[in-house]
Formats: structure tokens, C-alpha cells, sequence
């Protein structure tokens, strides 16, 4: 049986396999569990946790090989096998994720970018013509698209969401502040800008209390 791995470890990956990316740019070729908790502000105990859940991919003495373990995270986080995406809700938030994403870097291949306004459908967005929402189906058969990620309205989200299921869509990244009620197979991400600002402001509180 799988073991399974805590959401608290898997939070982590990308933030490994963030800073190693940096290594690699630096050309660093090797560091040490204490080196990268350093660089991390993470213990090395917790590091070798964390890695020892996938197998640990350190050799005693000689610490980790930059490029080999940021393969290594890659494939568990599956960036090594490109998914398609597509977009949906081409409002300002989801403008912005099209125009800063780099979503190749992160293993997804962003195929195409839909809206239900007519005012929107047919004008651009970086390199993509923004398309009809009434036409998604045919679209994601064609690419076979597999994730889709959500900026419409809070009102309308779990409607698109149950839709694009019923299409064949298997992962949702969500940005319309609602949970999504889906079924228990697929695979979602839901992003709270406001929670990250309720810690930031608790963040600050402790701060304070401080000094």
C-alpha cells in the first residue's frame, strides 16, 4: 500500500524544488541538508523528513546532487510530464495569470483561454485569442485538456466546475474564492488570496507583540 504523504510535506516540494532551480542557475553542483536549510530557513532534520518520505536521495558526507534531486522532485510533483490547461474566466485575474504565469516552467501547457462575454470572445490576451465558453467542449476533446483553471465568478463557479467534469476535465485550480463541490476523483487547488492576507496580518500581530 501507498504511504501516504502529509499535505504539510507536499507544501513543501514546490519550494524545494523552487530554490534548487536557483542552485542550478548559480551553478551549484552539490549542497548539504544544513546548507539548504539555510538558504530555506528550514531545519535540516525537517529536510531529510521531508525527502525520506520519497526515498531521501542524499548520500551521507556528501549531501545532495543539486540536479539530480531537482529531477527527482520534478517527477514527484509531476512537472516532468507536461498537462494541458486551459483557462477560464478571462477577467482581470485571470488576464494576469496569462500574462505572469510561466505555466511551461511548472509542467502546464496553458492550450487556450475561454469567456462567456461577447465583448471579451475574439480579443487577445498575451498570445491568446480569447474563445467562446460555448464551444469548450469540442475544445478540450480536440487537446485533450485535463486541467482547467477557474477565475469566473463566486456566483457561477460550481456550475463551470460540474460542467468541465462532465467534459472530462480532471484537475481545477481555483481562484473564485468558493470551495468546489466535485466529485471525490478529481483533483483540486483552491487559492485564497484573502487567507494569505489574514496570516499575513496575524504574521504582523505576533511581530508587534514582540517587541
Amino acid at each position: 500500500m501507498k504511504r501516504k504523504v502529509s499535505d504539510s510535506v507536499i507544501n513543501r516540494l514546490p519550494r524545494y524544488y523552487r530554490y534548487l532551480g536557483e542552485l542550478i542557475s548559480s551553478g551549484c553542483g552539490r549542497i548539504s541538508s544544513k546548507a539548504l536549510s539555510e538558504k530555506m530557513n528550514i531545519t535540516a532534520s525537517q529536510i531529510r523528513q521531508d525527502l525520506n518520505c520519497f526515498g531521501g536521495f542524499g548520500q551521507q558526507g556528501y549531501g545532495y546532487n543539486v540536479n539530480n534531486l531537482y529531477d527527482e522532485i520534478g517527477k514527484i510533483l509531476g512537472i516532468n510530464k507536461k498537462k494541458t490547461a486551459i483557462l477560464v474566466g478571462a477577467g482581470n485575474m485571470g488576464k494576469a495569470l496569462v500574462l505572469n504565469t510561466n505555466f511551461e516552467k511548472r509542467g502546464f501547457s496553458l492550450k487556450g483561454v475561454f469567456d462567456a462575454d461577447k465583448e471579451k470572445i475574439g480579443t487577445t490576451v498575451g498570445d491568446y485569442e480569447i474563445l467562446d465558453y460555448a464551444g469548450i467542449e469540442d475544445f478540450i476533446k480536440e487537446n485533450n485538456i485535463e486541467m482547467a483553471i477557474i477565475t469566473v465568478s463566486k456566483a457561477s463557479v460550481n456550475q463551470v466546475a460540474n460542467e468541465l467534469e462532465e467534459m472530462g476535465i480532471k484537475g481545477f485550480l481555483n481562484f473564485s474564492y468558493a470551495e468546489l463541490n466535485t466529485s471525490d476523483h478529481i483533483a483540486v487547488e483552491n487559492i485564497h488570496l484573502s487567507d494569505s492576507l489574514m496570516r499575513l496580518s496575524y504574521k504582523m500581530a505576533e511581530k508587534e507583540a514582540e517587541c
